[in-house]
């Protein structure tokens, strides 16, 4: 006698504020989790780098090198080094546990938007309003890029690298991927600009953020447009896009104050947490868990999907120093 299947859990979603981080930096242009979910990562305009505690909220450590705000950062996969660009139009390679620079790299012609590693930490690729991505070799001491893609029309907003593939968003109204083992490059014209570009964690799908306030998610093989998600505002910012932990979930920034989730296949807004009153500007999903990062001014927020502290208190922490106060009511 066979027994029958259990029933599938609903998702769970971070819809519970489990503390607030005054991060004391500016305005936070990037918030990101490490590549394990332990550590939090933030790009503040007063041009510093700072590694938190993500159970904790507390400060463990300052990167200072860059000459203006940086705007975005990525952890290699076993937590030794960073990278981070700035619109200073340098890209910085830092060893973490020391703090220092191991490498500062000049080439592009305008600030920098985006940077990653690839999955080895071997290559650190960078993404330009000059229109170009350049490739690093981390390894070596040279300075110039191992590659140059300069095939976009415009500002290079958003890349993500996954395993062969590497996914460009332009202001040019265009998603480029280029798979790099076939020496191939894809196109997809959505038209406008592009702010925002990821892949699914499954990897046949991606997605992408535009000012037109819409996220697009298309079949990475095919190019077939399999949702459009709207409601949330993104008309003038660079803002963030991404997938839930298990891809059940499409989630977006939108300048009203809040985050927006949508349920991927029924393509209806499932969730519009309260954020704040300004502009929410940039999200990290955990990698594994339904924990959410958001950043707005300069503050960064930590959601879960179950409430941590005693019921009327939550934690914010203030420079890296915890304290309670009561709660404010979610709607």
């Amino acid at each position: 006698m066979a027994f029958p299947q259990p029933r599938p859990q609903v998702p769970q979603l971070p819809q519970h504020l489990l503390r607030t981080i005054e991060c004391q930096q500016g305005a936070v242009r990037a918030v990101r989790f490490n590549a394990d979910g332990n550590y939090v990562l933030t790009c503040g305009s007063d041009k510093s780098l700072k590694l938190w505690s993500a159970s904790r909220g507390t400060l463990l450590k300052t990167y200072t090198g860059h000459g203006y705000e940086v705007l975005d950062v990525d952890s290699s996969f076993d937590n030794s080094q960073l990278c981070s660009c700035s619109s200073d139009k340098t890209v910085i390679l830092w060893d973490v546990a020391s703090g220092q620079v191991t490498r500062k790299l000049r080439g592009h012609a305008g600030k920098v938007n985006c940077v990653q590693f690839n999955e080895e930490a071997t290559v650190m690729l960078s993404g330009s309003i000059d229109g170009t991505v350049r490739c690093w070799d981390t390894r070596s001491r040279r300075y110039e890029p191992i590659q140059i893609l300069d095939e976009a029309q415009d500002g290079i907003s958003s890349l993500k690298v996954s395993e062969h593939e590497l996914l460009i968003g332009s202001v040019d109204g265009r998603v480029r991927r280029y798979d790099l083992r076939m020496g191939q490059l894809h196109v997809d014209f959505i038209g406008s600009p592009i702010t925002c570009v990821c892949f699914s964690r499954d990897g046949q799908c991606t997605l992408s953020s535009s000012l037109d306030s819409t996220v697009r998610l298309l079949d990475k093989s095919s190019g077939e447009m399999l949702g459009e998600y709207s409601g949330h505002v993104n008309k003038g910012y660079k803002l963030d896009c991404c997938l839930s932990d298990k891809d059940t979930h499409v989630l977006s920034c939108s300048e009203d104050g809040h985050v927006y989730f949508w349920d991927l296949v029924e393509v209806s807004l499932t969730l519009k947490l309260p954020v704040g009153k300004a502009v929410v500007q940039s999200l990290s999903f955990h990698p594994t868990e339904p924990r959410l990062l958001t950043s707005m001014e300069g503050h960064v927020q930590v959601w879960g999907a179950e409430p941590e502290t005693e019921i009327g208190e939550r934690e914010v922490v203030v420079g890296g120093e915890p304290r309670t106060g009561p709660a404010a009511v979610l709607k």
